[in-house]
């Protein structure tokens, strides 16, 4: 089957994810779209050359007969309702993070979904599907370095807008860490400090950066992250595992190595979205594969939607206290378990 898709919500990252579909994915088609400014709307339509239906409001797009999937790309304070819209209609969502912006607001989606009786949430963690991660992962999984013991990573970017503001270190940058490396892990966090370093003269007055935020985990290991986005040379993500044995670290992105002038050097990235390219290609094909099937989901679930949502409001409470905050997770119901996902909703 084609899956048709609606999308609600049509900003830079809405034209992103439709512009992927109709251009580099298979399978999938953009069949419907509905933002608060329809002006806007049909500007991204006709900016990529799409026809699609236009739908006033997110629960006409939902109901609409034309439509298979839902791709949530609006603002993150509207997701939760409109995710508990598609479940009720019974149809896949693929939310963009934040699922929702409080952990309470994840639970009520987890129980809407296991009432369902099957994983039709995906959420945009989009690292899960990047080849160097995925590497990463294979390592830490095969104990190739032993048990890993501590973590050190760096989120950086060359620069932000005057909208960013201290707490989106966390919510709209760290956020991408916490995932991937309680993913990496398999671990769950039980503690958060936020340090505050020398600022960086390039950042805003009214933003504190760099940042770097230490967690541990249930195991013992210790994580130290750094967010810094006003450090001028490039977009880069690095993220570096010492276990018992070694260390094993993120591989850098491919670029040209060159001699000249007396010196020898390799481009650093400038942007965001050519960074992670191909895992936000590879994350919505696998997604469309999956609807195409009628399967179970795979990808990142409305649990670890949960699970961001809990650790990063405990970094927002240790940015303001700038003590150790704890962690306090609520066991994983086992319907979010890989066996539970694989076998027993296969069958529902």
């Amino acid at each position: 089957m084609t899956v048709r898709i609606g999308v609600i919500g049509t900003g830079a990252i809405g034209k992103e994810h439709m512009n992927r579909v109709e251009q580099r994915l298979s399978g999938a088609k953009i069949t419907a779209v509905s933002d608060v400014n329809p002006a806007a709307a049909e500007e991204a339509l006709n900016e990529l050359g799409i026809e699609a239906n236009f739908y006033p409001d997110d629960q006409a797009l939902i109901d609409a007969e034309e439509v298979d999937a839902i791709f949530v790309t609006s603002i993150g304070p509207a997701h939760e309702a409109t995710v508990r819209k598609a479940i009720e209609a019974g149809k896949y969502v693929f939310c963009e993070k934040p699922l929702s912006v409080t952990a309470k607001g994840c639970k009520t989606i987890m129980q809407d979904e296991m009432e369902y009786g099957k994983r039709i949430v995906q959420v945009g963690f989009m690292r899960q599907f990047d080849k160097g991660y995925e590497q990463l992962k294979q390592a830490v999984d095969s104990k190739l370095v032993g048990e890993p013991l501590m973590i050190k990573c760096a989120h950086r970017a060359p620069e932000v807008d005057a909208a960013y503001t201290t707490d989106m270190a966390i919510t709209d940058t760290l956020i991408h860490e916490i995932n991937i490396l309680h993913w990496l892990l398999g671990d769950n966090y039980i503690s958060v400090q936020v340090l505050y370093p020398r600022k960086n003269k390039h950042a805003l007055p009214h933003l504190r950066d760099p940042q770097v935020i230490l967690l541990e985990t249930e195991s013992g290991v210790l994580i130290q992250a750094e967010v810094s986005v006003n450090i001028k040379y490039g977009y880069d993500i690095q993220c570096e595992v010492v276990g018992e044995e070694g260390i094993v670290s993120l591989p850098e992105t491919e670029s040209l190595n060159i001699r000249n002038n007396g010196k020898q050097s390799t481009d650093v990235l400038q942007d965001w979205k050519v960074r992670f390219q191909d895992a936000y290609d590879k994350e919505i094909q696998a997604f469309i594969n999956q609807v195409a099937k009628q399967e179970a989901l795979q990808g990142p679930s409305a649990w670890e939607g949960y699970v961001a949502a809990v650790t990063s409001d405990a970094c927002l409470k240790a940015q303001e206290s700038g003590q150790r905050e704890p962690i306090e997770l609520e066991s994983m119901p086992a319907f979010y378990s890989k066996e539970e996902t694989a076998e027993a909703q296969a069958l529902r």
